[in-house]
């Protein structure tokens, strides 16, 4: 509601600033020496310099003030240790590669929003990327993902491996599932007795994998709830590190300049995609 208020300032600043370049607008046109007109021009273009300048600073401090109130809201869980947030920093290409999740070569790698911190004995990481590689067979960028990564690292290392792919996204997974079958890997679809779950995702272990401990019913279930109402997921689980990617296409908590901010469901919207991401670290650490 303070920022609202803020924004309220700002929106009349702007529409004095319109109201302004009428009158200047009208002033050069009367004036025929043109660079008396430029001149006479300058201070306001250095005033809407600056208005502009005001519009972007309210953009850019808008989320993280919003970000810090949830995960304050969020870290007074019993399990939960401090979470940490840094708007332009972002989880680095190489364990993001290292992950196996996505195999590319990035041709744009674009983050922000990274939150850092520990639920139980799990210490994780997460941001938003924007990851895309050259074409193929057409001059341009494609997609390999855009929505929230995280790494999620336990104190003890896990038994085995597993990968979860959607089976709407395999055809654009297909080598990371030939990568993970060339180390071992191998379909654990039967071990699965969670019917819908095998309908939406396919699951690969490697061997002597007891997959049902990695993977338990309870965050089969979540996942597929989610899957529901925000979009798919896909995760990989190796010794001591888990890697979910979860999709998300379009910029969330980006603030309005022409209406209100003042919206429970903006905010909730990123309290939903942090949650989700913790919510898969809460599951694995008390199957652990």
């Amino acid at each position: 509601m303070r920022l609202d208020k803020q924004r309220q300032r700002m929106l009349r600043l702007i529409l004095f600033t319109a109201a302004l370049w009428v009158v200047v607008v009208v002033l050069v046109a009367s004036l025929s020496e043109f660079l008396f007109a430029a001149m006479a021009s300058l201070p306001f273009l250095f005033y809407a310099g600056m208005v502009g300048a005001r519009v972007r600073r309210f953009t850019a401090d808008f989320k993280p003030k919003i970000v810090r109130q949830v995960l304050d809201f969020i870290d007074d869980g019993a399990l939960f240790g401090d979470l940490r947030y840094d708007a332009k920093r972002k989880i680095p290409m190489d364990k993001f590669l290292r992950s196996q999740l996505f195999i590319t070569r990035p041709a744009v790698y674009d983050g922000e929003d990274y939150i850092e911190g520990r639920i139980g004995d799990v210490e994780f990481e997460m941001c938003e990327l924007k990851v895309e590689e050259f074409s193929r067979v057409r001059q341009r960028l494609d997609d390999v993902f855009r929505g929230i990564f995280l790494r999620a690292k336990f104190h003890y290392p896990l038994k085995g491996s597993v990968l979860v792919v959607p089976r709407a996204r395999l055809p654009y997974l297909s080598e990371t599932v030939k990568a993970y079958v060339r180390t071992g890997g191998q379909s654990m679809d039967g071990f699965i007795k969670h019917t819908k779950f095998k309908e939406k995702y396919i699951v690969y272990g490697s061997r002597n994998t007891k997959v049902t401990d990695l993977l338990t019913e309870e965050l089969m279930g979540f996942i597929l709830g989610f899957g529901k109402e925000k979009g798919e997921l896909c995760m990989s689980i190796s010794a001591e590190n888990c890697y979910v990617g979860i999709w998300n296409d379009k910029d969330i908590l980006e603030p309005k300049i022409f209406q209100s901010n003042v919206s429970f469901e903006l905010v909730r919207e990123f309290y939903d995609d942090i949650y989700v991401a913790l919510y898969v670290v809460m599951a694995l650490d008390r199957s652990h």
